[in-house]
């Protein structure tokens, strides 16, 4: 989304036709975070604002594997008051509409190019955002195009279209799964999976219902986790597929294995681990070993915690420059980690409350509005492992 990320463009500030209008808010990232939060800015009365995609509306959950489904189910449970876990806005169910329990990646974009279109988003897609810097109380984001002013900025580029590679020596001999169309396309009949959380085992899942002897490395063990946090453990959907036949049959797992390094000799791939153990294929192993996420590209514009994610404020806000704000995946407070749809959501509320004040706009029936939906998350005491609305 940003491939540039310290300083201005030379010239920029002169070229005043590449100047476009002032926004009081531009959303960076058309995905689940994105469309959700400029949901929740319209419907805390704000209007003067833009959602911004290097792509399309939804594009990364449309470059999902074929076959690969939402691991948290959707239920039409919105008429009791209970929002659907894959939902992204008040009182929309994925479910009612689309009546699939788990939705794969092309649905779920159509659903969120739907969501656009009802709440007549403002978006501007295909417009890559190259830099961005805060001068005079505004944030210039300089696209391929033109610079876009705002008052606030919300990055919400998400992380799938940035893989983790080059954890360990040779991992550019690896596939990671990310760029994987579908698995009833890859040939050969053994794999090697390096990474056993959602995506290895989603993974594994597939290749061992069409026969193939798999092997799955892990440097921890999300399977035997006992942690009720599924940003931890593994989900119930995943647990489920590693009980049927082909699964137990075909899968092997290598639990608290730390891969040292893969090498290519003569077509054969071979796989060391830390302890000295080999694995060797011929087929091209498999990296389901996470991403590094787009807050990397704005870097810049936060303090950086100790892991790598941006230290944010009590309403998602940078701590270091004002106006500045994240949603999504990276979100991350103490030790609590908004990793999935049903869990940042909750903060969309906030950070939609927070700009709606700063503008002067009246929010306490927007506040109760969230809140009754289970959508205002301010009180993160309740957030332990075993809070089950966190």
């Amino acid at each position: 989304m940003v491939s540039s990320q310290h300083g201005t463009l030379q010239g920029e500030d002169d070229d005043t036709d590449s100047i476009a209008s002032q926004y009081d808010v531009i959303v960076v990232g058309g995905g689940a975070a994105g469309v959700g939060v400029a949901i929740a800015l319209a419907h805390a009365g704000i209007e003067n604002f833009l959602v911004v995609d290097r792509n399309e509306i939804g594009s990364s959950f449309a470059s999902w594997p074929e076959e690969t489904r939402f691991i948290t189910p959707s239920f039409p449970s919105n008429s009791i008051g209970m929002l659907d876990l894959n939902s992204i806005a008040v009182g929309v169910s994925p479910a009612f509409s689309m009546r699939v329990e788990h939705p794969t990646g092309s649905e779920f974009a159509k659903h969120l190019q739907d969501l656009a279109t009802f709440f007549e988003l403002p978006i501007q897609e295909n417009t890559d955002v190259i830099n961005i810097e805060k001068k005079d109380e505004l944030f210039h984001l300089v696209t391929d195009e033109k610079t876009l002013l705002a008052k606030n900025v919300i990055w919400a580029a998400g992380e799938y279209q940035y893989p983790g590679t080059g954890r360990f020596t040779g991992s550019e001999f690896c596939r990671h799964t990310s760029t994987i169309p579908n698995y009833a396309g890859l040939e050969g009949d053994e794999f090697l999976i390096i990474g056993g959380y959602e995506s290895g085992f989603d993974a594994a899942y597939h290749l061992a219902k069409r026969g193939k002897k798999v092997k799955l490395f892990d440097k921890d063990s999300p399977w035997s986790e006992t942690s009720s946090d599924p940003s931890v453990s593994l989900s119930t959907f995943s647990f489920e597929r590693m009980t049927e036949q082909s699964f137990e049959e075909n899968v092997e797992l290598f639990p608290e294995t730390l891969i040292s390094s893969v090498s290519l000799n003569d077509g054969v791939y071979e796989i060391t681990t830390q302890d000295g153990q080999t694995f060797q294929s011929k087929e091209q192993p498999l990296l389901a070993s996470g991403f590094e996420g787009s807050h990397k590209f704005v870097s810049h514009l936060f303090e950086m915690r100790d892991d790598g994610f941006p230290l944010l404020g009590d309403n998602d806000e940078s701590t270091i420059v004002p106006g500045m704000f994240l949603c999504g995946p990276a979100v991350r407070h103490g030790g609590l980690i908004f990793c999935f749809i049903f869990k940042y959501r909750q903060r969309f509320g906030i950070v939609a409350q927070s700009i709606a004040s700063s503008l002067d706009l009246p929010t306490d029936d927007f506040i109760d509005a969230y809140r009754s939906w289970g959508m205002y998350l301010d009180d993160l005491s309740c957030c332990g492992q075993e809070c089950l609305t966190c």
